[in-house]
Formats: structure tokens, sequence, C-alpha cells
């Protein structure tokens, strides 16, 4: 088991080192100088091939991406030229490891960044899961054991229908009509558990949250259904019946275990998905998480926050991978031999 793990670590290791090679690489490849846009409109060339430097974007591609694996590991002080830092020491920017980079446009180090935004984006991922997972699981294990009846239909229906509409659509109907209208509850702002408590921390996050969780929801009744009719038929399953034992012993012990495996790849991938692809439910209720920091860096033309994001988020896509494929091993040992 522990060389299993220890394997699916080093492989996680050289994809993340593989995909900031990429990144970088794209990143020096693009039509657009990040030098122009962190100098401002108005600048001469003498000032953008000063900021150029001072940012080590005057370097080889191979150098700035090794300089940007030692700032992870080590951390990394801007400006990045030597002699600049040394002229002006009271202007020295430290970005402690692991360091993303620095931020021109927002005058700040995109961990700062990151550390500001990820609070919330975290607590939305989190209390979407929460419910997607509770519900989809819920309503699809009751769609398959009343297969073919009107309650069947019924849910099928209704999560075709909720699968349809856009994130942007549901977020704009409930904070218009729930929060605004209505009046049901208040205009989601979000509240840390430090400032508000857990109760007004859930309550900032309960619209964004059943956004989010509508969507996936909706597929997981499907996919919870289909896997668990699927496990009903087995052959395991109607020898446990045969023994008589009780449904609800089968139902949880034998098919449920079976049924619900396939679900922890798509609940790793979707979470991780999620922390960084909520950008229009943050957009909508305008909430600074990652989401809408890589909408804004975009916008800005911030290059620096944007390799930083895409990396963070792919070191949580990559780490999803890794705990299923533990989780795998936990469950089905034989997984561990590949």
């Amino acid at each position: 088991m522990y060389a299993y793990v220890i394997r699916r670590l080093f492989v996680g290791v050289i994809m993340l080192i593989a995909m900031s090679l990429v990144t970088f690489v794209l990143f020096f490849a693009s039509p657009i100088d990040p030098a122009r846009y962190a100098c401002g409109k108005n600048c001469s060339p003498e000032l953008r091939e000063q900021t150029r430097k001072a940012l080590g974007y005057d370097k080889p591609v191979v150098v700035q991406w090794t300089d940007f694996l030692k700032g992870v590991v080590q951390g990394r002080d801007y400006p990045d030229d030597p002699e600049l830092r040394a002229a002006a020491p009271e202007l020295v920017t430290h970005c402690p490891a692991p360091c993303f980079g620095y931020s021109v446009v927002n005058t700040k180090t995109v961990n700062e960044e990151i550390k500001e935004a990820f609070p919330v984006s975290l607590s939305i991922s989190i209390a979407a899961l929460v419910l997607w997972l509770f519900f989809g699981v819920l309503f699809g294990v009751i769609a398959a054991i009343r297969r073919g009846t009107v309650i069947d239909r019924g849910i099928v229906a209704v999560a075709l229908v909720l699968y349809a509409f856009p994130a942007f659509f549901i977020g704009l109907f409930l904070l218009k009509f729930i929060a605004i209208k209505w009046q049901l509850v208040d205009v989601p702002v979000y509240t840390p558990i430090a400032e508000g408590g857990v109760g007004g921390w859930l309550s900032s996050l309960l619209l964004p949250a059943i956004t989010l969780a509508v969507l996936y929801m909706a597929g997981y009744v499907r996919m919870t259904r289909a896997f668990v009719l699927e496990s009903m038929t087995e052959d395991y399953v109607r020898t446990a019946r045969a023994k008589g034992l009780r449904s609800p012993r089968v139902m949880v012990k034998h098919t449920m275990r079976a049924a619900l495996t396939p679900l922890v790849t798509l609940i790793g991938l979707d979470f991780a998905g999620l922390m960084g692809g909520a950008i229009i439910t943050e957009t909508v209720f305008n909430y600074n998480g990652l989401g809408k920091l890589a909408y804004d860096a975009t916008l800005t033309n911030d290059l620096p926050t944007i390799i930083g994001l895409v990396l963070l988020l792919g070191t949580f896509v990559i780490a999803a991978n890794i705990i299923v494929d533990v989780l795998y091993a936990v469950i089905d040992p034989r997984v561990r031999v590949g």
C-alpha cells in the first residue's frame, strides 16, 4: 500500500513540473507583453524595458521557469533584478514559499491574492458539495428503487430540467427573486466564520451553494440511478436476496457499496474543478473567490496571476486524482497491482 501511494505521489509531482513548464512555454509564446500592462497606458519604451527587467521577463523562458520553481520551493524577492533590489531595498517585496509570482496590476504577490480568495471558493465548494452529494445520491437511489413508477419519472424529469438551466440563470433567479424581490433571505455577502459565526457563514453561502449544487445534483441523480440499477442486477445481490437477507441490508451493504464506488472518482474531480470553475457564480453574487480572481485577471491581462491560478488549480486536480487512486486501492486491493 505504501509503495502504491509513493508511486502515485511521484507521478503527481512529475505532472506538476511538466504542467508548469507547458504553462510557461504558452505564456512566453503569447503575443501579450506583460510588462506593457504592468507599466500602464502612457508608458515609454525605456520604462517598459525597466519594468520587464524588474519582473524578470527579459530572461529566457527556461530561466524564468527555473526561477519560478525555485520561488515555489524557497520563496522569492521582487523586483527580480538584484541591482534594483540593492538600489531601493525599501521597495523590495518578499514572496514566501510557495511563491506563485507577483502581480504588478494589483501591486501584491499572487500568494496574497490567493490567500484572500481561497477561503471564499473553498467555502462555496464545500457547501455545494454537501448539498449536491446528499440530495443527488438520495434522489438517485429513490428513483432506482421506484424504477418505472411516477416517482422515478418525476425525479428524472426534474433533474433533466434543472440540468438544462445555465448557472448564471439559476444564480440571477435566486438573487433577484429569492433575495431581492421576495426577501426570503438576505442579499448574500460573504461573511467569514470569525466575523459572523457559523450561522452567518452558512447564511452567506446559501444561494451561491444552491446555484452550483443544482447543476451537479441533477447529474448525480442520473448517475446514481444508473449505478444502483446496474448493481441490483449483479449475481451477488441476487444471491444475498436468495439467502433471505432483508432488502434494506442488501441495499446498504451490497448494492450501495458497489454502486457508489464509481462516484468516488467523479466527486474528487468535480470538487477540484469547482474550486476554480465557479467563475459565473462568484461573478453573479460578487464574491471575490478564485473564479472571480481569474476572471478579473483575464480582463486586465494579469498574466502572473493567471499562471499562478492555473498551477494552483492544476495542483488541486492532480491531488484529487491521487486521493481517488488511494481510495480505490482501499476499496479494491486489486487496483494496487496497476
